[in-house]
């Protein structure tokens, strides 16, 4: 490739990173026009409510500004816009539903009511959030009336005498669903799966050391609670993390076949292979070429250096027989 075509190359890559930013605007510069906190701009976005496209200069994803212009040429915005993306605890969750707020986190631990998101608070205290607009869909819902109202099924109650408490869990697949959803390469999207894997367990179905790095690049970064390797951030890495066994297999079995197929689409990149030139021996003396050696000899120290070992002798050898 002559000189020319790679400084027209670079010179073409720049122009359509310019063309998209100029396109866009940044996720902070979208949640003002519209209307929306930074929060609340990145769960329109996890929900789908609102299309980001990649940054082609590195600065993360943007949104479009034929986007923002559908959003607000929409019919009730922004008040519709921020009803869908109100995320609400359990108290004002309990209180849109109409029950207490025991019966509302009995049914939460069951997992009728799936969270999108939580947080921390300065007690490092769990503190789930669920879409308003879901849990108003749960309560008009007819068939839910005996479990707003009456006793809690024997069975049910059963399983929360056992300990049962599917928020984490369901938190985490939905999780899932938002990260595949944002997800614009296969590596992506088995990187999405692997993150909710222990690094034990992605070794395990992932052995190749090249794979596994080509994985940690896309790695989505989980939200900041507190400061890495606090008590905080632990916690929340914990809840991220799939525990239970069914669980686990199942993400096993969807980053195998995850990794499978990113594969095919483009093998992941490995550093190409070094052959450093070996002393001539005897034999590539008389034709003139130079045998490869493996890694561990690449640092070898020439014999003037004082270098004991094998191949200091030889070159000694050789040396003497010349002069």
């Amino acid at each position: 490739m002559s000189g020319n075509t790679i400084t027209h190359n670079v010179a073409e890559a720049g122009e359509r990173t310019e063309a998209t930013r100029g396109a866009s605007v940044t996720r902070h510069r979208a949640a003002r026009e519209l209307g929306l906190r930074r929060g609340d701009l990145d769960l329109a976005v996890q929900l789908g409510r609102v299309r980001t496209v990649p940054d082609d200069g590195g600065g993360g994803r943007r949104v479009p500004r034929d986007e923002i212009d559908r959003i607000r040429a929409a019919d009730g915005f922004p008040d519709v816009l921020r009803a869908a993306v109100r995320a609400v605890g359990t108290t004002e969750g309990a209180a849109l539903m109409d029950v207490t707020t025991a019966r509302f986190t009995r049914l939460a631990r069951l997992g009728l009511l799936v969270p999108v998101k939580f947080y921390l608070n300065r007690y490092r205290a769990v503190v789930w959030l669920y879409l308003a607009e879901e849990l108003r869909r749960f309560r008009a819902d007819e068939r839910n009336t005996a479990l707003l109202k009456g006793r809690t099924p024997e069975g049910l109650r059963d399983q929360l005498g056992d300990g049962l408490d599917l928020r984490p869990r369901n938190w985490r697949g939905r999780h899932l669903g938002f990260l595949l959803r944002q997800a614009d390469d296969p590596w992506a999207r088995a990187a999405a799966v692997a993150s909710l894997l222990d690094a034990t367990e992605t070794s395990d179905v992932v052995t190749d050391p090249y794979e596994r790095s080509h994985l940690r690049r896309f790695r989505p970064a989980l939200a900041t609670h507190g400061s890495p390797g606090s008590p905080a951030a632990q916690l929340a890495e914990e809840i991220a993390t799939a525990a239970d066994p069914d669980e686990v297999d199942w993400l096993r079995s969807e980053l195998a076949a995850a990794v499978v197929t990113a594969r095919r689409h483009r093998p992941a990149p490995r550093p190409a292979a070094r052959v450093t030139p070996h002393p001539p021996g005897p034999q590539s003396l008389a034709c003139g070429t130079a045998e490869p050696v493996p890694h561990e000899a690449e640092d070898a120290v020439p014999p003037e250096a004082g270098q004991p070992g094998r191949l200091s002798s030889l070159l000694g050898r050789l040396w003497r027989k010349d002069s």
